[in-house]
């Protein structure tokens, strides 16, 4: 009898550990339910979508003010000294350049002359043919719009000499159009209201 129930016993614990040990499916151990049915507009939904439910808004035109070119100024300027202060003089040239049209936009012809200089001669030194060339149409505006008018053609002169060594054909036809224009414009008056800074306009003395 007692026979009988040891192997009717150990004939269980068998196929119990049988079932343990076999192997199972992952959705068996983490059964996978059914995917959320996603709104039907989710798929379809865009940037331009957005967009469209917006209420229209008439743009207004950005003006400059006194203070948002004084708080550029600011910027720039202390980009340039960092760039001189370590030596990066290719970067300080552009800024000496983006200080020169932050003038322009108020008529300080001086500063902004002073400035094209001091960015020229580092863009000669660095060889950087384009901007040599972009520094000497800003110079030559400048020297137009305040009536110097033989100093200006020579900008543009240098400017063309050096786009035709360098091959620079797109510069080339555009400073060609605009010598031909200067050429043939007798009527060219210097703009009123030039402000100048005196410190600066002692130092281009000296240019």
């Amino acid at each position: 009898m007692r026979f009988a129930i040891l192997i009717t016993f150990c004939t269980l614990s068998l196929t119990a550990s049988a079932q343990f040990w076999k192997k199972k499916k992952p959705e068996e151990v983490f059964p996978r339910y059914p995917e959320l049915e996603q709104p039907a507009y989710y798929a379809d939904i865009t940037v331009s979508a957005i967009k469209l439910n917006m209420p229209e808004v008439n743009e207004v035109p950005f003006k400059r003010t006194v203070y948002d070119i004084e708080r550029a100024e600011d910027v720039i300027m202390a980009e340039a000294k960092h760039n001189m202060r370590f030596r990066v003089y290719n970067l300080a040239s552009y800024n000496f350049s983006d200080l020169a049209t932050l003038y322009l936009l108020q008529n300080r012809f001086s500063e902004a002359k002073w400035y094209l200089l001091q960015s020229n001669e580092i863009s000669r030194q660095q060889n950087d043919d384009k901007h040599t060339i972009s520094n000497l149409l800003m110079l030559a505006d400048i020297k137009l719009a305040i009536g110097e008018l033989a100093l200006a053609k020579l900008d543009l002169q240098e400017a063309h000499d050096l786009a035709n060594t360098k091959g620079f054909a797109t510069d080339l036809a555009s400073i060609e159009k605009k010598i031909h224009d200067v050429e043939f414009n007798k009527t060219i008056t210097p703009k009123a209201e030039l402000r100048y800074a005196e410190a600066v306009e002692a130092n281009n003395k000296g240019q």
